[in-house]
């Protein structure tokens, strides 16, 4: 019987965003009004384009929100339904203290509020240019859908939004930026979220080969057959149980007009397709969210998509190693030695530390091939940083101080926060093995110990390992968060990399 083709449905898209001067209810055809508000000393202050919409409808806003005891919490969403001939329903968005955060959550509350509508004018962002990138980052994430229904998506985000009370000219540059940041965002947390019977590493190869015809993009792949040629041991050991083989993927960026001297980061991604954990098997529990094990490829294929739009000053490679750990005759066994790109052996004592192994051969190849001047791997890579962090905030570890103060910093401002863990070298003594290099399991403190099985493929290469597991799923919608897989990463990767001097005091 022939096997029936696996093919994605039609997704929805992001909302379309456009700039006007005109004030919010001076916009024909504005299903929605999203208004801001603060409170201050328990009184509603309105803004002055929530005061003139509110003069033009003839409406008492500041008494609503009396009435209503709005506390003016960042992304608090007071609305009221309208008659008339002109808009149906106004928004009064909470700003909260007015930092990039409470712009960035006001944004998803609107998102969330203005489902299935058409249109929606707003005012929220004012004239601020990091509030506008925010708000634009939290709508297009407040927004996300993802569905396989035979019918179509339940839901859909609002068409079109119009920033009112902004010129093109003065604000087009933050928009792009949200778009940009936003779109990242949306990408990564759309190949987290599909499902692992159509997301095989090659699919995830082509998918790598779009973005690189889009965006302008350098991109390579290596088969099985060349893996093997050129000794990608740990991907190819841990992909030999699958039907769907591994994968390597390439992405170069290179910003316009650069020399040859213009400094390299190299981002690495996990791109664990589906984790079963091999013969060492998760519960059926565990293995409910493995689709999106490769999120850290995910982010390093949406931030290599990004940079051009974003005017990155260095050159950048994404590499991703791409395999399933699946079970089957020919899966990778407890005991068995793999050798790494390089000659470095790791001895396999669980197969389920997979992707500490196809990492590494990634690492090992940037070293030598790349010439980093910093190296970033990402990955979904142990339980027990949810353990330590919760699902909120990603774990790290860096070699360099200025790294890791650069990359805290980054995640704080984009929305994506991080907390340095401790590279302690009194865990050494349990990476080793009486047969190899390494082993792969050397238990607890279990995120410590994977990353001192990195480091060993870091070199003296300034070098940061982003261990996201925690943040991998979240648990309920939650501000520009999504109940799901996150995609979680890009934003703050981008920020550092854009940045004026990404690599100030780091090499």
């Amino acid at each position: 019987m022939p096997t029936p083709t696996t093919t994605l449905p039609a997704q929805v898209s992001p909302p379309a965003f456009a700039l006007s001067s005109l004030a919010p209810h001076e916009i024909t055809g504005a299903e929605v009004l999203a208004l801001p508000f603060t409170v201050v000393d328990d009184e509603p202050v309105l803004g002055s384009a929530a005061d003139a919409a509110a003069e033009a409808l003839g409406l008492d806003l500041a008494g609503v929100l009396t009435s209503r005891r709005a506390k003016g919490k960042g992304g608090e969403i007071v609305a009221l339904p309208i008659g008339g001939g002109g808009p149906r329903l106004v928004l009064l968005v909470g700003l909260g203290e007015g930092t990039t955060t409470d712009y960035r959550r006001a944004g998803a509350a609107v998102a969330r509020a203005t489902f299935d509508h058409e249109s929606v004018a707003t005012a929220v962002p004012g004239g601020d240019d990091e509030a506008l990138t925010a708000y634009v980052v939290g709508m297009m994430l407040g927004s996300f859908v993802f569905h396989w229904r035979s019918r179509g998506p339940e839901r859909e985000p609002v068409r079109r939004v119009v920033l009112a009370g902004l010129s093109t000219d003065d604000h087009a540059a933050a928009l792009e930026r949200g778009l940009a940041l936003g779109g990242a965002g949306w990408r990564s947390r759309m190949l987290a979220t599909v499902p692992s019977n159509l997301k095989s590493p090659q699919w995830l190869a082509e998918q790598a080969e779009q973005i690189a015809a889009e965006h302008g993009l350098e991109v390579d792949v290596w088969d099985e057959v060349k893996l093997a040629k050129q000794g990608f041991g740990g991907i190819l050991g841990v992909g030999q149980g699958s039907a769907t083989p591994p994968r390597l993927i390439r992405l170069d960026y290179t910003p316009a007009g650069a020399r040859r001297r213009v400094p390299r980061v190299v981002l690495v991604g996990k791109g664990i397709t589906f984790d079963s954990g091999g013969l060492s098997i998760k519960p059926a529990e565990g293995m409910a969210t493995m689709k999106r094990d490769m999120t850290g490829g995910a982010v390093v294929m949406a931030v290599m998509g990004a940079l051009g739009a974003l005017g990155c000053p260095l050159r950048v490679t994404g590499l991703v190693s791409a395999a399933e750990n699946a079970v089957g005759g020919s899966s990778l066994r407890p005991g068995d030695v793999v050798t790494h790109y390089g000659g470095r052996t790791s001895e396999v004592l669980n197969t389920d530390a997979e992707g500490r192994l196809v990492l590494a051969d990634a690492m090992a190849y940037a070293l030598d091939k790349l010439d980093p001047a910093v190296l970033v791997d990402v990955a979904t890579l142990t339980g027990t940083m949810k353990v330590a962090l919760g699902q909120w905030t990603g774990g790290f570890f860096a070699n360099r101080d200025a790294l890791a103060e650069a990359l805290s910093a980054a995640g704080a401002a984009a929305g994506e926060p991080l907390w340095r863990m401790p590279l302690e070298p009194d865990y050494e003594e349990s990476l080793t093995s009486q047969v190899a290099d390494a082993n792969n399991a050397p238990g607890g403190p279990g995120a410590i110990t994977a990353a001192l099985f990195l480091q060993h493929f870091a070199g003296d290469v300034p070098w940061a390992h982003l261990d996201i597991a925690s943040t991998g799923d979240a648990p309920s919608d939650s501000f520009e968060w999504t109940k799901g897989p996150t995609g979680f990463g890009p934003r703050l990767l981008l920020t550092w990399l854009t940045g004026p001097d990404p690599l100030a005091g780091i090499a």
